[in-house]
């Protein structure tokens, strides 16, 4: 996709991430790196993308909640990164790690 430079790379991904699918990609991808600061960033954009305060409505979490769970500095329970993904149209799973 060509994107003009002076678009920024949220406006770019945001709408992609409205897709389950591309949401899914993009989140399992980001689980590869095996880093938590970058999940909760992936998470964040997937959340931003469906409109914070409905996502916190849909997932049942006040909206500060949220927005404090998915900050940079946020540790977001299980519960919440469930009811999150939840709220998009995403679950969770547990697949074999390969060899």
């Amino acid at each position: 996709m060509n994107v003009p430079r002076d678009v920024s790379y949220e406006e770019t991904l945001l709408p992609m991430l409205c897709k389950p699918e591309e949401a899914a990609a993009y989140i399992d991808a980001v689980i590869e790196l095996d880093d938590p600061a970058a999940l909760l960033v992936a998470l964040r954009h997937v959340a931003k993308a469906h409109g914070m305060a409905a996502v916190a409505r849909r997932a049942d979490v006040g909206d500060k909640t949220l927005f404090k769970a998915l900050s940079a500095n946020g540790n977001p329970t299980i519960a919440t990164v469930q009811k999150v993904l939840h709220a998009v149209g995403l679950r969770l799973s547990v697949v074999p790690e390969h060899a």
